[in-house]
């Protein structure tokens, strides 16, 4: 049934464009295109514990984290970027599983906080990454986390780099539109002890919000999914009465299990959150960050870098300590 109903989508949108335009560019549902979410095969907790099978470490992080469906992020490193994620976005197709992607590379990336400082070399190669990205994808079911802290990086840009990154934003929502139409595409949105839910409203709104499926809360941060849901209802009331519409929002729950100890680069005592699933309080609650990788040369993870995958962190947080 499945796979009938991505072939009738595939048809729907090869349509002439005048019959095929609808009131939401959105309007297939990925999650009722395939049977469940896609495990990463080649995530750094996959590939940590196929290369060292023999540590007393690796079968806790094998069936607690690496097995668990979780975001695979696409950057600079990712290569020929539209070659990346058509490649993933295939295999979890031929899998018949949903795949979840991150876009990070937009221009400027992390200016205010600095440990993932890099991205796009300018805002015109940023626009031609990101049309390739979502190019890559084309007609397969994925779910697309646009730009990590994207909107919550704000507290030293000038208003012209502000509006700068919300025109890159609302550029690349029209890509997804044009391009991946079975792609739900959600905006970052920070989280609750970043900015209030009428200052994100409005940045969400004024960065092209109508464009997207939903915003994000909480990536790579600690805090309980109730504190987070409570947020993303107040940003939809705010949405409701400045804008007149709401959208749906996705948490991240990969390592919110302890809540937080108010820090966000590498805390101690962490755990690892519920499992990627629908509902939850929020439309999906999504592992977009891999449990055990480093926010940064900070907390526990002194020495390390932005990314880097570190088993002593990973098998602590599957216990909460």
């Amino acid at each position: 049934m499945r796979r009938r109903l991505r072939a009738l989508a595939a048809a729907f949108f090869a349509l002439p464009l005048a019959f095929a335009a609808a009131p939401s560019a959105h309007a297939a549902d990925p999650t009722t295109m395939t049977s469940g979410f896609y495990v990463d095969p080649e995530s750094s907790a996959k590939r940590w514990v196929a290369a060292n099978p023999g540590d007393g470490r690796a079968a806790a992080i094998n069936a607690s984290i690496a097995n668990t469906p979780m975001a695979r992020w696409f950057g600079s490193w990712s290569g020929t970027i539209g070659t990346a994620t058509g490649a993933y976005a295939g295999a979890a197709d031929r899998a018949d599983k949903l795949p979840l992607l991150v876009a990070y590379n937009i221009y400027n990336r992390d200016y205010c906080g600095g440990h993932s400082a890099g991205g796009a070399a300018s805002p015109s190669a940023y626009a031609d990454w990101i049309a390739q990205f979502a190019g890559g994808i084309a007609n397969r079911p994925a779910v697309v986390i646009l730009e990590p802290d994207s909107l919550g990086d704000y507290g030293c840009m000038t208003q012209a780099q502000i509006d700068e990154r919300e025109g890159m934003l609302s550029g690349a929502l029209a890509q997804f539109s044009r391009q991946a139409p079975n792609t739900w595409v959600y905006m970052d949105a920070g989280n609750p002890r970043w900015a209030d839910a009428a200052t994100m409203a409005r940045r969400l709104h004024e960065a092209g919000l109508r464009q997207a499926h939903g915003f994000s809360l909480n990536i790579s941060n600690y805090i309980p999914t109730a504190e987070n849901t409570a947020y993303g209802n107040a940003v939809n009331r705010e949405l409701s009465s400045r804008y007149g519409y709401t959208k749906p929002f996705v948490v991240d729950t990969s390592r919110n299990g302890n809540g937080s100890n108010g820090q966000w680069c590498n805390p101690a005592g962490r755990r690892i959150g519920t499992p990627t699933q629908l509902g939850g309080g929020a439309e999906m609650l999504l592992w977009i960050k891999v449990p055990g990788e480093s926010d940064g040369n900070c907390g526990v993870g002194g020495g390390s870098s932005a990314g880097q995958f570190l088993p002593e962190v990973a098998y602590k947080m599957i216990y909460g300590y």
